[in-house]
């Protein structure tokens, strides 16, 4: 990669945020943003407007800037000027210093007219065991579109690779019924565009707009818990679509029977195909993944490096992914692989510490470090001096202990497991745009020792 180039670091910057923050958040803030120039070690990322440019400086600036200057130190700062990007038409290809083709950064842009991302393809979605029924139910579905499987719905603990599978489906789909229209959403956005509608009277605009889609994929659709108007609404367009034999595609991060507060009639016509989970994955399928993710920017890792990158950090498919492309960045700028002993600097920061602690240790740790009380922690108070504790207490058995979501609600008072998913993934993703909170954890990781 080319680090002066600005095509080529904004690529890097769009794969790293991707790792890192929702599909819903990515997609609504960064398919109309780019970098304008690079300057006296000044990057400048043009934004369509004053609201984004408040919200990047506000919510994205700190992760902006680590991503590049883990590029180059050179970079010293970010600033982010109003513009549109009038001219992204980028050479036919692109050479690293490996001299390995890589695609058209054209090629990395949200279609505007289904929202699907051209790099999500099957060419490169690694199949091991763990996905393997996902898969071939995916197949299957492209084989008799609105007859096998309909609805498909696919689930599993974030960052297994969902949005990548029902995204191929939807490429796929584009290239075999060249004829057929495909659209791919989240739950957020369906909500927003049917409150958007009732707002301004255009119910009907909004209803015939998702009646005409032959494929409609879903993802995310646990964020419709509670929103029992939206939830009508889908209800609606399920049985309209289904009737017609249009192919409807969810995906959750729990089955369907576990999602709360959904209406029984929806909940029964969401697990009424098929619904598949997506385990995690095991070592070989791991090592597949780095060696593949590797390959496909042209870098030729040993079995060695291989070895250690999937076995260091058991996790998601996303932070896998993660750690390979800092490799990849590293192998790019330097011309050559690293060896084992720079991957085990590299990916220091990304390893989680192995520790063997009770949670009631980290209970007191935490009330101790934010000054309340620790009985307050179990008890079912929904004060914000508490739950914001709570909430990082059980990000952090989750994330540095691997203990399980049940068992986590278990022993902080009897909360459901949802509960726990729910402030897991809220913590997890607050914590890489928000530094004070980031350096906190630090400090209470600190003590947990």
């Amino acid at each position: 990669m080319d680090a002066q180039n600005p095509k080529e670091l904004w690529e890097h910057v769009l794969t790293q945020v991707e790792l890192s923050i929702s599909p819903a958040n990515f997609n609504t803030w960064f398919k109309n943003s780019f970098i304008v120039k690079i300057e006296d070690g000044i990057v400048y990322i043009g934004v369509p407007s004053q609201f984004f440019k408040d919200w990047y400086v506000k919510k994205f600036h700190t992760l902006l800037l680590k991503i590049v200057r883990e590029v180059s130190y050179e970079f010293r700062n970010i600033e982010y000027t109003i513009a549109k990007d009038e001219h992204r038409k980028p050479p036919k290809e692109i050479k690293n210093t490996r001299g390995a083709i890589e695609l058209p950064i054209e090629e990395f842009y949200i279609n505007k007219s289904d929202n699907l991302n051209p790099r999500y393809t099957f060419d490169t979605f690694v199949i091991g065991s763990f996905n393997t029924l996902a898969y071939s139910a995916a197949q299957a579905v492209l084989s008799r579109p609105g007859i096998t499987y309909n609805p498909l719905f696919i689930y599993g603990d974030t960052g297994r690779g969902k949005t990548h599978l029902i995204q191929a489906i939807g490429n796929q789909f584009k290239k075999q019924f060249p004829g057929r229209k495909a659209f791919y959403l989240t739950s957020e956005k369906f909500v927003i565009d049917y409150t958007d509608s009732v707002q301004a009277g255009t119910a009907n605009r909004f209803k015939d707009k998702y009646r005409q889609y032959d494929l409609l994929i879903m993802d995310d659709i646990q964020f419709l818990s509670k929103k029992e108007k939206t939830q009508e609404e889908l209800f609606h367009l399920f049985n309209a679509l289904h009737d017609t034999n249009k192919q409807i595609l969810f995906s959750s991060d729990r089955p369907p029977s576990s999602i709360p507060d959904i209406a029984d009639r929806l909940k029964s016509r969401l697990a009424s195909g098929m619904a598949i989970d997506i385990g995690e994955p095991d070592p070989e399928s791991r090592m597949a993944i780095v060696r593949r993710k590797a390959a496909l920017h042209g870098v030729i890792l040993s079995d060695e490096v291989i070895e250690y990158v999937a076995t260091t950090l058991p996790g998601s498919i996303r932070e896998l992914e993660g750690m390979v492309n800092s490799l990849v960045c590293h192998a790019q700028v330097r011309g050559m692989a690293p060896d084992i002993a720079e991957v085990r600097q590299s990916l220091r920061s990304f390893t989680r510490p192995q520790k063997t602690i009770s949670v009631k240790n980290v209970v007191g740790k935490v009330a101790e470090f934010y000054g309340i009380d620790e009985e307050s922690i179990y008890e079912k108070t929904r004060r914000r001096e508490v739950v914001r504790p709570r909430q990082i207490i059980m990000y952090l058995l989750r994330e540095d202990f691997n203990i399980s979501y049940p068992t986590i609600g278990t022993k902080l008072g009897g909360r459901d497991h949802t509960t726990v998913i729910h402030s897991c993934e809220k913590i997890k993703r607050e914590v890489v745009v928000d530094s004070e909170l980031s350096k906190e954890i630090q400090d209470i990781r600190s003590l947990l020792v």
